[in-house]
């Protein structure tokens, strides 16, 4: 009895860890994520074994406590942010870009360049449940880009090589998930965002001027091409690194996109879809990020500009600051509130934590070849 009684004791002195203001940080050079507690502003631990992280992305379970790392080799690892250990990993393919996790948090789905397609893993287990070949023609795979959960167990993604959208369904039988295809949306589409109601899916192009948008709660959706020759008549710069649209750049009814091969962001008005704006920024944009209360977009950049990061304010469309936190800035990830943006600047080796309101640098973390910044507040919107 007196065993008994120590336990309980031992296990109420226990101080019970919550996950909301946990995160990781990708140090791409040497396979290791860093999990780190954006409230105290410290590097808890180190993560290490994740294999090539050079193009790394990262989801969360409903809960908080796994990050899915995808990395660029086709692996998947399930990581516990709590003690900081791999649970589950495979090598699902030959080279991968990223992926997403299920509105009600049971699957995990990877995109895939090689082969092309998508493949859903059990998000306990991480055993296979469906492998979806991005096959637009006889023999002919798709690099897939823009994969995003939807509501009712769904997930879009973007055929690069195809020129297709497909919505796959796996809420009936996810062994054998079911296809809408939608084709000719525009040519190779890069990257795509789901809008924070999950209405809109919008993929942009790289091979033309303009995006695809589909209304998904439309009775019968169908794609159609927004901003059709924003650079028309003007000689497109050459792109340096491909645009991300991942950042849920929607702010009140407004979106902010950067523009292809431009010194631009696009200010899109979310009810007609016709632009009402643009804004001349210091080099061309790869990251166009919302705060989320929706005031501020803040900016960063492809070489040679990519020691740079710019806040836009969203009432008057201005720059209001240009901030220079280290070289070749490569993520930007603001805290659940927006009170904080954390900055990495790989070649710095270093990891800025600024206030959003005063635009003070708050500390510094040294972190080796930091990239991707991924919070576990993520576990709780849709299309991230």
């Amino acid at each position: 009895m007196a065993m008994g009684l120590s336990c309980v004791l031992a296990a109420c002195s226990t101080t019970p860890v919550g996950t909301g203001d946990l995160g990781v940080v990708i140090e791409r050079a040497t396979g290791t994520v860093a999990v780190v507690n954006t409230s105290q502003q410290t590097v808890l631990g180190e993560v290490t074994g994740l294999g090539d992280l050079s193009h790394a992305s990262v989801v969360f379970s409903r809960d908080g406590a796994s990050a899915y790392v995808f990395g660029r080799d086709g692996a998947l690892t399930k990581v516990n942010v709590l003690t900081r250990r791999i649970e589950a990993r495979t090598l699902q393919a030959g080279n991968s870009i990223g992926g997403a996790i299920s509105q009600d948090g049971k699957l995990v789905a990877a995109q895939n360049y090689e082969p092309g397609g998508v493949k859903v893993f059990d998000a306990q287990t991480l055993a296979p449940v469906a492998d979806i070949p991005a096959e637009y023609a006889p023999g002919k795979l798709s690099r897939v880009v823009g994969l995003a959960d939807l509501p009712g167990k769904r997930f879009v993604f973007s055929l690069f090589d195809a020129d297709e959208i497909w919505v796959a369904d796996l809420s009936q039988d996810p062994h054998a998930p079911t296809i809408q295809k939608f084709t000719q949306i525009g040519h190779q589409p890069y990257d795509a965002l789901v809008t924070p109601d999950g209405r809109y899916y919008i993929a942009g192009l790289f091979g033309e001027d303009g995006l695809a948008l589909i209304d998904l709660w439309a009775p019968q959706p169908k794609a159609r091409k927004i901003l059709q020759g924003y650079g028309r008549g003007q000689t497109p710069m050459p792109v340096y690194k491909m645009p991300h649209l991942r950042g849920w750049a929607v702010a009140g009814r407004h979106a902010w996109l950067p523009a292809i091969g431009r010194h631009e962001v696009l200010v899109v008005d979310t009810e007609t879809w016709q632009e009402v704006g643009r804004i001349p920024v210091a080099g061309q944009p790869v990251f166009v990020m919302a705060r989320p209360d929706g005031r501020q977009v803040w900016v960063n950049f492809a070489v040679p500009d990519y020691h740079r990061v710019q806040v836009i304010d969203t009432q008057s469309r201005q720059i209001i600051r240009t901030l220079e936190p280290g070289k070749a800035v490569l993520h930007m990830e603001f805290t659940p509130r927006g009170e904080a943006v954390w900055i990495s600047s790989r070649d710095a080796n270093l990891v800025s934590v600024i206030d959003t309101d005063s635009l003070r640098t708050l500390t510094t973390l040294s972190l080796p070849a930091p990239s991707g910044i991924f919070f576990t507040s993520r576990a709780a919107r849709m299309g991230f």
